[in-house]
C-alpha cells in the first residue's frame, strides 16, 4: 500500500483554527519546498497533470478559481473539492472567500512544478538567451555609438511583469554576480591629482603657485635673521602651502557606468515592487523584493562610495567592451535597456498570471537556437529578420507570437548545386488549396517550424508544382519525456492497453501521430521531426536515403551542451542529399510529378481482363506498356517468324523504317498482320532489351527469305504466356497510329490500354 502525503495551510490569521488540508492522489506529487523564496516560488508545491483534494475546516469558506477549471469545488459541499493544474506551470494564486462576503479574505499561493525536474534552469536559460536575441536584433536596427541615460520607469504597461522576468533572467545569474565580483576586487583606475595643505617644512617640490604662495600666503611665521630668504627681502612663510600629490583613483567613466547600470537596476526592480504591492501581486513582489536585496549588497561595496554620477555612455570603450566583468555588464545593460522597452505578445503565453508556460518558451527559445543553427549552415545572413523586430505606438513589438514569418530566405551554394533555402516560423499549409498547389490534403495544418528547399532558378510556387520542393518540419515538444517508449511498443499486451487509452481519449504517442500528419498530410513534405530536451536521437528513414523520414532530436536548454550538434549533422546529411542528383527522392518526386500533371480522363478508365503486375509483370502499367504492331509479308515470312522467335524491321530514312523513339524501344509486346487483315490475335512477347542491326548477310545465314535491304532492325520473341492475352483477337485498324492505304504495313506502336480497348 502506498504512503500518500498531506499538507495542512494554517489559514488562523483570517479566522481563528481555520485550515485549508490538501491531499496527493499520487504517490510523492506533493511537496513544501524549502528554498522556494530563493527561487520566486510558493513553498507549497504540486506537479503538473496531477490532481489533488482539497477541504477547508469551515464550511463557511471556499475556494474560487481565477483560472480554467483547475479548482474544481464539490457540487454541493462548496468548502472541499479537487485541484487539477492540468498542464499548468507556474504559481496559483487562489483567493478565499467567506460565504456572505463579495470581496475575498485572503490569496493562497500554490506552485505548480513542471513534470521536468530541471525546468528552473532551463526557464532562466531560456528567458536569457530569448533576451539577448531580442537586444541583437534592436542594436542591428539602431547601432548607437553613444547612448544618453534618459529613463521613465513611471511609464505603466500591462507588460510589466513579462519585462520584469525578461531582466530578472539576465541579472539574477551566477554569470552576473561574478562580473561583479570581478570589477569591485580589480577596478579600472587612473591617475588623478590631489589638492591638500601641507606644513611648508615637508614639502620637497615646489611648483609656480607655491612660490606665489611664499609672498601672498596667510598664517606666517617670521623669519629669524640669519635665515638665507632674508637676503632675498622675504620676511616671513606661510605655516602650510598647497602640496600636489597623485594617486590612483577609481572614479572612471567605466566604474561610473557600472555604479548607474547598477543603480538603474535598483530603481527599475523597485518600481515593479511598488507596482506589485498597488495591485496586489505578491507574487511579483517577493521576485521583485529578492533581486532588490542582491542589487542593494552589490552597491553597499565601498569603492561605489567613491564614484560620481556619470552623464554619458561611449560604447566604444575598450575597457566596457574587453575588460572581463565590464564587459558583461554592459552586455547586461544593453540587454535590459533594450529589453525592457520590449512589447512581446508571445510573453502573455508565458508570464500571465504567475504562469510559467515552459512549453510555450522552449518553442520561441527554440526558434532563435534553429535560426542560429540555419544561419551557420546556409551561411545566409537573414535579410528578412528586421522584420522581427516592429516599432509600434506603445514600444518594440517582437514578431514571433503565433504567425507566418519568413525567418531566413537565400540561396546555398554547395559547388556543385544551387539551392533555394526557406526557414519558416508557424508557417500553416491550407487544407483548402487544392493540387497541385503547396498546402495539406486535408485540415490546415501548421508546424512549428519548417525548412524549405528547391533548386535555383525557379520560383517558390513553380518548385511546387513540378514535385521539386521538399519541407522539412519539427515541432518543439517539452514535455515528452522519452519518445523511444512511442517506437518500442512491440508487444500485443503493450498495443492493446494502448488501444485502450485510446478509446478514453488519451494518446500518449499522439506527438508522434502528429509528425505522420505532417508527413503524410503536407504536399511534398520529405520528413517530420520532435524537437525535445532529452538525451536520445530517433530517426526512422522511409526507404534507403535520409529523407523522407521521421524521428526526433534532443536540443536541451543548456549553455554547455544543447546537443543541437546532433542536428547540425543531420541538416547537412540533408543537404548531401539534396546535392546527389541520382537520388531516389529525385525519381520518386519526378514519377510524382509526371502522373498527377495531368488530371486523368474518361477515357483513360481501363477496366478490362489483364495481367496482375506482379512477378515479371510488375512494370505492367497499361497506358505506359507499350505494343509494336507490325507487318508480315506473307505465310513464308510469317514461319520464318515462328521458327525464328525473331521480327525484323527496315532501317534508314524510307518509307517503313522504324523510328526508334523511347515507345518503340521499350516496347513489350508485338502485334503483327497481314494485308487484308481487318483485325489479328498474332501477338508475341518481346523479350530483347532493345532492337539489334542485322546485315543482309546475317539474315540469309538464318535463311530469311529474300532481304531486300543492306540492313534491318531485329528483336526477340517469345510466345505469350499470359492467360489474359491468350486467343484474343484485336482490331489494330482502330487504333489511333494505324495508317491506311500504302501505308498500312507500316510500324507503329500503340499502348496495351488503347489495344485492350480494341478487344474483339
Amino acid at each position: 500500500m502506498r504512503e500518500l502525503i498531506e499538507i495542512t495551510l494554517d489559514l488562523g490569521y483570517i479566522e481563528r483554527d481555520l485550515s485549508l488540508t490538501i491531499n496527493e492522489r499520487a504517490n510523492n506529487t506533493l511537496f513544501v519546498v524549502e528554498d522556494a523564496t530563493e527561487h520566486g516560488e510558493a513553498p507549497y508545491q504540486l506537479i503538473e497533470g496531477c490532481f489533488y483534494d482539497y477541504e477547508l475546516s469551515n464550511p463557511n469558506y471556499f475556494l474560487a478559481d481565477p483560472y480554467d477549471n483547475v479548482v474544481q469545488a464539490h457540487k454541493r459541499v462548496s468548502h472541499i473539492g479537487r485541484i487539477a493544474p492540468n498542464i499548468y506551470v507556474g504559481t496559483l494564486e487562489i483567493p478565499i472567500f467567506r460565504k456572505d462576503e463579495a470581496e475575498p479574505k485572503a490569496v493562497i499561493q500554490l506552485e505548480v512544478q513542471s513534470i521536468k525536474s530541471g525546468y528552473r534552469d532551463d526557464y532562466r536559460d531560456m528567458l536569457e538567451l530569448i533576451t539577448e536575441k531580442c537586444t541583437d536584433l534592436i542594436l542591428q536596427a539602431n547601432s548607437p555609438v553613444s547612448h544618453h541615460f534618459e529613463i521613465n520607469h513611471a511609464k505603466d504597461s500591462h507588460t510589466l511583469y513579462q519585462k520584469f522576468a525578461f531582466i530578472k533572467s539576465v541579472i539574477n545569474t551566477d554569470e552576473f554576480a561574478e562580473a561583479i565580483h570581478r570589477i569591485v576586487t580589480a577596478p579600472v583606475t587612473k591617475w588623478t591629482e590631489i589638492s591638500e595643505y601641507k606644513d611648508i617644512r615637508n614639502a620637497k617640490r615646489f611648483s609656480n603657485t607655491n612660490v606665489k604662495e611664499f609672498l601672498k600666503g596667510g598664517n606666517r611665521t617670521r623669519l629669524p635673521e640669519s635665515h638665507y630668504l632674508k637676503k632675498f627681502g622675504i620676511e616671513s612663510l606661510p605655516e602650510r602651502i598647497t602640496s600636489i600629490r597623485k594617486t590612483d583613483s577609481v572614479d572612471t567613466p567605466e566604474n561610473r557606468f557600472i555604479k548607474h547600470a547598477l543603480e538603474t537596476f535598483l530603481k527599475f526592480c523597485t518600481d515593479i515592487n511598488d507596482k506589485a504591492k498597488k495591485f496586489g501581486h505578491r507574487k511579483t513582489e517577493g521576485e521583485s523584493e529578492m533581486v532588490i536585496r542582491e542589487l542593494e549588497s552589490q552597491l553597499h561595496h565601498s569603492i561605489f562610495k567613491e564614484i560620481s554620477k556619470p552623464t554619458t555612455l561611449k560604447l566604444n570603450s575598450p575597457v566596457l567592451q574587453r575588460k572581463e566583468g565590464y564587459r558583461e555588464v554592459l552586455r547586461v545593460w544593453l540587454m535590459f535597456e533594450l529589453a525592457a522597452k520590449l512589447i512581446w505578445s508571445g510573453g502573455d503565453d508565458i508570464y500571465s498570471g504567475g504562469k510559467k508556460d515552459i512549453a510555450t518558451l522552449y518553442e520561441y527559445w527554440l526558434f532563435f537556437k534553429l535560426l542560429d543553427l540555419f544561419q551557420s549552415i546556409f551561411e545566409i545572413e537573414p535579410t528578412d529578420i528586421s522584420d522581427l523586430i516592429k516599432e509600434t505606438p506603445d514600444g518594440l513589438n517582437l514578431q514571433i507570437k503565433q504567425g507566418k514569418f519568413t525567418a531566413i530566405r537565400g540561396v546555398f551554394d554547395s559547388g556543385s548545386r544551387k539551392l533555394n533555402v526557406r526557414f519558416n516560423y508557424n508557417r500553416s499549409f491550407s487544407g483548402k488549396k487544392t493540387y497541385p498547389d503547396y498546402g495539406s490534403w486535408t485540415t490546415t495544418l501548421r508546424p512549428d517550424y519548417t525548412l524549405s528547399l528547391w533548386p535555383f532558378g525557379i520560383s517558390e510556387a513553380e518548385a511546387e508544382k513540378q514535385e521539386l520542393i521538399v519541407h522539412v518540419h519539427f515541432d518543439a515538444k517539452y514535455k515528452v519525456a522519452n519518445l523511444t517508449e512511442f517506437l518500442d511498443q512491440s508487444s500485443e499486451k503493450e498495443l492493446d492497453e494502448e488501444k485502450t487509452q485510446n478509446r478514453k481519449g488519451i494518446y500518449k504517442n499522439a506527438d508522434l501521430l502528429k509528425m505522420h500528419a505532417y508527413k503524410d498530410a503536407i504536399r511534398r513534405t520529405g520528413g517530420a521531426y520532435v524537437l525535445y530536451p532529452g538525451d536520445k536521437s530517433i530517426n526512422q528513414k522511409g526507404f534507403h536515403e535520409i529523407i523522407p523520414g521521421l524521428g526526433a532530436f534532443p536540443v536541451r536548454p543548456s549553455k554547455l551542451d544543447s546537443g543541437i550538434g546532433e542536428l547540425k549533422g543531420f541538416i547537412q546529411e540533408i543537404l548531401e542529399h539534396f546535392i546527389n542528383r541520382a537520388s531516389q527522392r529525385e525519381k520518386i518526386a519526378l514519377r510524382f510529378y509526371e502522373v498527377h500533371k495531368t488530371e486523368p480522363k474518361e477515357d483513360d478508365r481501363v477496366n478490362e481482363f489483364l495481367p496482375e503486375p506482379y512477378g515479371e509483370n510488375r512494370a505492367l502499367i497499361p497506358d505506359e506498356t507499350y505494343v509494336l504492331v507490325g507487318y508480315y509479308k506473307s505465310q513464308e515470312h510469317l514461319a520464318w517468324i515462328e521458327k525464328n522467335r525473331k521480327y525484323n524491321f527496315r532501317t534508314g530514312t524510307g518509307n517503313g523504317s522504324l523510328a526508334l523513339d523511347s515507345q518503340a524501344v521499350s516496347s513489350k509486346f508485338l502485334l503483327l498482320h497481314k494485308e487484308g487483315d481487318k483485325d489479328s490475335s498474332i501477338l508475341w512477347k518481346i523479350v530483347s532489351k532493345g532492337p539489334k542491326v542485322y546485315s543482309k548477310n546475317d539474315l540469309l545465314k538464318i535463311r530469311y527469305p529474300s532481304p531486300s535491304h543492306e540492313f534491318y532492325l531485329v528483336i526477340d520473341l517469345e510466345p505469350v504466356v499470359d492467360k489474359e492475352l491468350i486467343g484474343k483477337t484485336w482490331k489494330f485498324k482502330n487504333l489511333e497510329n494505324f495508317k491506311k492505304g500504302n501505308a498500312s504495313a507500316f510500324p507503329f506502336t500503340t499502348s496495351l490500354a488503347e489495344l485492350i480497348k480494341n478487344k474483339v
